[in-house]
């Protein structure tokens, strides 16, 4: 069957992220080589070869050496535009992969999601259109809790929390009548007793919640994590900074893309 025009944009949308994620690896991977041949020259010059470590765990030389090539992109920060806010309709009633590039602690994980667009519909008609627009890219998640609930947020450009993609839309989708969500539930983050301000932010469940509803209702769950909730896991383990139990992850966490198909 013939690619549809949307399908063919779809696809060279992907390829200009995939083109663009692999410059910027490159141009990590040339940092490294700049610092190792920096740390080579400094090591000649103060009069001696640094000698392996055989015995197991880094040398001394090699633990003082900054790693770029295990760093994570910076955030870029600031408000975006999302455009409009697109009809339930181009969710197409079926269900969607997402696949978040996500970089934590200098390591680079496919976090896959599956997207209910029968069960979601405008939700996950915003989610792809911002996907595919780029608006996710080199964002940060700026929210981590870990207690009462279990939850990674992300989707704000501005790193506030309090950023949206120049729309909002409601009501609430497919939410949990018992205000469970399990591990691995992808939910739409909106404003307390307001279901009808949801934008682009987005919470990832790591480990079962009871998150009670409030006057609006609960949160619209738009999917499931079917790959890479670990890496979410560990972000957590390393806990919130200052040691409070919410508020930014200790781990920054970075989207650098997300492809849906």
């Amino acid at each position: 069957m013939a690619a549809t025009k949307r399908e063919r944009e779809y696809a060279r949308k992907r390829q200009e992220k995939w083109e663009q994620r692999q410059a910027q690896a490159r141009a990590r991977r040339q940092r490294t080589f700049a610092i190792v041949a920096i740390v080579a020259i400094l090591a000649l010059v103060g009069g001696g070869f640094v000698v392996a470590n055989l015995g197991g765990g880094a040398s001394p030389a090699a633990s003082s050496t900054p790693q770029a090539a295990g760093d994570c992109p910076a955030a870029e920060i600031g408000a975006r535009s999302g455009g409009d806010l697109p009809d339930p309709s181009a969710a197409e009633d079926r269900t969607w992969t997402a696949t978040v590039d996500l970089c934590a602690g200098g390591t680079e994980t496919d976090l896959v999601l599956e997207l209910d667009g029968a069960a979601a519909p405008q939700a996950v008609a915003s989610f792809v259109s911002l996907a595919n627009q780029g608006y996710y890219d080199n964002t940060s998640c700026h929210r981590l809790t870990t207690q009462g609930i279990y939850v990674l947020q992300c989707g704000d450009p501005t790193g506030t929390g309090t950023g949206d993609p120049g729309y909002s839309y409601g009501p609430i989708e497919n939410a949990p009548k018992d205000d469970v969500y399990p591990a691995g539930t992808v939910a739409m983050a909106r404003q307390g007793n307001n279901g009808e301000s949801m934008g682009s932010q987005f919470f990832i469940v790591y480990q079962d919640s009871t998150i009670p509803s409030d006057t609006a209702g609960g949160y619209t769950v738009l999917g499931t994590v079917t790959s890479g909730l670990d890496a979410v896991q560990a972000v957590a383990d390393e806990g919130v900074d200052g040691g409070a139990g919410d508020g930014s992850p200790t781990t920054p966490v970075i989207i650098e893309g997300v492809e849906t198909q």
